[in-house]
């Protein structure tokens, strides 16, 4: 259909000029859909790499295009990210963050009082870098990680308050796919740092394995 727009945000069809040449936007689109597509589990790691080196490399619409031919359409739509997001809130109810909501370049966290929780399980991923600015007094703030993902707290600065930082070790082979950078001050209350816990079934095939299990 004349006017459609592609996976990778150009216009197809018998309309479409394919070997125009791409912009930095152009690249940029695929690149974000391309990260979104492997931390969905649909790209490994060297499709990642080899893929985004071709993206990157890239100079027509033509040459972007396969790049994101076998991937869901549904990937490039409603997942441009922001660059800043700022949330105020005081002594008020809990803040959170879960299921596949988009980060952001920059996060500023200016609560009080204010439970925080950000789940980034499932969440889409579109940058490499997360900063996090915090203001924040009292209650605890909290991230739960995945394989991947990287927390830095050297820039946080404490004041009566403490960080529990939780992160098992990961396989070597396992890419980072975002560095969250948490910087600000946080008084008061805790900061706690873990990967998401097992599932029911995970805790029951451990159990399964274990040596006790045949006893």
């Amino acid at each position: 259909m004349p006017g459609e727009i592609s996976p990778f945000g150009s216009r197809s069809g018998p309309g479409a000029t394919p070997d125009l040449r791409a912009s930095h936007a152009d690249r940029d689109r695929v690149v974000d859909v391309l990260r979104i597509a492997a931390g969905d589990g649909l790209l490994t790691a060297e499709e990642l790499d080899e893929r985004l080196e071709t993206a990157l490399s890239a100079r027509t619409l033509r040459e972007l295009a396969p790049l994101t031919a076998d991937l869901p359409p549904a990937l490039a739509a409603g997942t441009e990210a922001k660059d800043v997001v700022r949330i105020e809130q005081v002594h008020s109810g809990p803040i959170v963050r879960a299921g596949r909501w988009v980060v952001p370049r920059r996060l500023e966290l200016a609560v009080t009082f204010c439970k925080v929780t950000l789940d980034f399980t499932e969440a889409v991923l579109t940058h490499d870098t997360l900063r996090i600015d915090l203001a924040m007094t009292g209650k605890t703030l909290t991230l739960i990680t995945r394989p991947g993902i990287v927390v830095d707290t050297d820039g946080l600065q404490l004041t009566h308050s403490r960080i529990k930082h939780r992160q098992p070790p990961a396989p070597s082979a396992t890419p980072m796919t975002l560095r969250v950078e948490l910087t600000g001050q946080k008084t008061h209350g805790r900061v706690l740092i873990h990967p998401a816990g097992r599932t029911l079934g995970q805790r029951l095939l451990g159990r399964a394995g274990s040596p006790s299990a045949g006893a």
